[in-house]
């Protein structure tokens, strides 16, 4: 699926239509001591039952995210594309 550069769409920050730049949305890297991580490094420290999860099936498609910024403003917006599920690979035309 390909997306302009930049659309003109609405701002909830200016309350109106704007030109807006798209950047395809990728996830950052978890932080070392966030609460999640240290209570499974303490769990699997000593003599313990399985605390790794159970495999799952492996998800037909992915929910594509852009980060819209306003040019007006410089806010940034999250939107999902599709709505639902899409094999469809995002990327930005030239």
């Amino acid at each position: 699926m390909k997306i302009q550069k930049e659309i003109m769409t609405y701002c909830p920050y200016c309350r109106k239509h704007t030109m807006h730049t798209v950047k395809l949305y990728s996830k950052k890297p978890e932080r070392w001591l966030n609460v999640g991580r240290r209570r499974h490094e303490r769990a699997i420290k000593g003599h313990v039952g399985s605390v790794e999860p159970k495999a799952h099936s492996k998800k037909l498609g992915k929910k594509q995210k852009i980060i819209l910024t306003c040019t007006v403003c410089q806010k940034s917006v999250e939107r999902v594309l599709g709505g639902g599920r899409t094999k469809k690979k995002l990327e930005i035309k030239r």
